[in-house]
């Protein structure tokens, strides 16, 4: 009893009040700064939007963009999503906005008249179809659907800025990050196209820290803003649904080594306890998912497990290999209805068999072989982020360390050890979409399937900024 009252006198010693709620306040606030910070973010927000734009006016079609293209324009037409099923919608409808406007020659006649299924990739002939119809026209049809986009990766920019501000309690730091999003040659080549993996780093590094802010204060505002955020990354590429299983985990962690309570402090006292912050996770959770079906129109939503057609290996019954089939029909599980859009699962199985039938070869540091190499995404960003970004993450690597001298002071190592929690809030999707990426050995052949974790390593880079402030400004997190 008196180390915990003890431990509370300190909690409310780290803390200031606003607006009812204590949050752990370390840096000055936004509003006190000058406009200075904001014009210089919006400068580097412009050039970042225009060098995207540029690229797009420059560069050829990749082989994909005509079928992303086309496929986000059968979304709209047709309301069928089974085109392109292996990536979510959200991106290629956003790009096919502007086609929409200014008109197109349709050409649906390779289309199928029913959805296509079992492992079919028919937008690819779609996306031919297209550019046949269109002749050199398509061109322009496809750097306005490129610059449709450019919104989107822009604010990955944003979130790296403000999620470094608030992390480590500077503006420099802010910039750092910021700049390493807006210069990097990763995310200007790939947020230049119709491709979703840009905007998957940068609607997953939004989800992350929407859902870093209401871990620190879980009120039902940040909990609707942390589900939405999350059905947008949903949205974006299959590669988040890794979140239904690691944000309880994170919870978990947090609640299992944290120093204060989890709760909301409102004028009459204590609000909530964990229990309650369990509840909203599971809130959280739910409105992810109800974007996610809200993205598809409800397509196909509760379909009966019993009643898909797999075609990857883990999915597909025993002893039917190469064959369309289910391993759950005659179980008791094939009369549970999915929650989830049918074209996302059958989409992820899509994938996965990709995966397992691909037979190209590998290339890696000079050899040539049929497989992969388990480090050959490690390899590839290595060589492909820019040496600078690679020592201001250095940088930042020792900053982490320098701060086991700063624990002089229980209110200092209370301090010390909420920032390690959040570190661990930034560190631990980066980390598992790489573990996940790197277990798929059947092939290896684009560093852009990792391209999602770039934004969480740029705002890691932003403590490098403690080697530019003097002692007295080097604050721990914030919420």
């Amino acid at each position: 009893m008196q180390r915990n009252a003890t431990n509370a006198k300190i909690n409310k010693a780290a803390c200031k009040t606003r607006n009812g709620f204590y949050t752990f306040r370390n840096h000055r606030r936004w509003r006190s700064t000058n406009g200075i910070v904001t014009a210089c973010v919006v400068f580097l927000l412009i050039c970042h939007g225009c060098l995207l734009a540029y690229e797009a006016t420059r560069m050829s079609p990749t082989l994909n963009e005509p079928a992303h293209l086309a496929s986000g324009l059968a979304h709209w037409t047709f309301s069928r999503f089974d085109l392109y099923a292996v990536n979510p919608p959200l991106v290629r409808m956003v790009a096919a906005l502007p086609v929409l406007g200014v008109g197109y020659k349709e050409n649906w006649n390779d289309l199928s008249q029913s959805p296509a299924r079992y492992g079919n990739r028919e937008e690819f002939i779609v996306g031919e179809a297209f550019v046949t119809a269109n002749g050199a026209r398509s061109l322009w049809l496809i750097i306005l659907a490129r610059w449709a986009c450019i919104p989107l990766i822009m604010w990955g920019g944003v979130i790296c800025f403000f999620w470094s501000y608030e992390l480590w309690g500077n503006a420099l730091a802010g910039f750092i990050s910021l700049s390493l999003w807006c210069f990097d040659p990763n995310i200007l080549a790939h947020g230049s196209l119709i491709t979703p993996d840009c905007c998957a780093a940068s609607f997953g590094l939004t989800a992350t820290y929407c859902f870093w802010r209401w871990l620190r204060v879980p009120t039902w505002c940040r909990t609707s803003i942390a589900g939405g955020s999350l059905g947008l990354a949903l949205l974006t590429k299959t590669t988040w649904v890794v979140m239904f299983g690691l944000w309880p985990l994170i919870l978990l962690y947090w609640m299992f080594t944290q120093r204060y309570c989890i709760c909301i402090f409102g004028d009459d006292g204590l609000k909530c306890n964990s229990r309650t912050v369990i509840l909203k996770l599971a809130v959280i959770l739910l409105i992810g998912l109800y974007v996610l079906n809200c993205g598809y129109a409800f397509d196909e939503t509760c379909t009966r497990l019993g009643e898909y057609k797999f075609v990857s290996r883990d999915l597909i019954a025993n002893g039917s290999s190469g064959v369309p089939s289910n391993r759950f029909s005659g179980t008791l599980l094939e009369g549970i209805p999915l929650p989830i859009p049918k074209q996302y699962i059958l989409g992820i199985d899509l994938q996965k068999y990709d995966f397992e039938t691909c037979n190209d070869a590998s290339y890696l540091l000079g050899e040539w072989k049929t497989g992969g190499w388990w480090y050959y995404y490690l390899v590839g960003l290595a060589v492909k982020l820019p040496h600078g970004s690679q020592a201001l993450i250095a940088f930042a690597l020792l900053a982490m360390f320098g701060r086991y001298r700063s624990r002089d002071s229980r209110v200092e190592m209370l301090c010390f050890d909420s920032s390690m929690r959040d570190i661990c809030v930034l560190l631990a999707p980066p980390i598992t979409v790489l573990f996940l990426v790197s277990l798929q050995l059947r092939f290896n052949h684009h560093i852009r399937y990792v391209l999602p974790t770039l934004g969480f390593v740029f705002v890691f880079a932003g403590a490098s900024s403690s080697w530019c402030l003097p002692s007295s400004q080097k604050t721990s997190a914030i919420s």
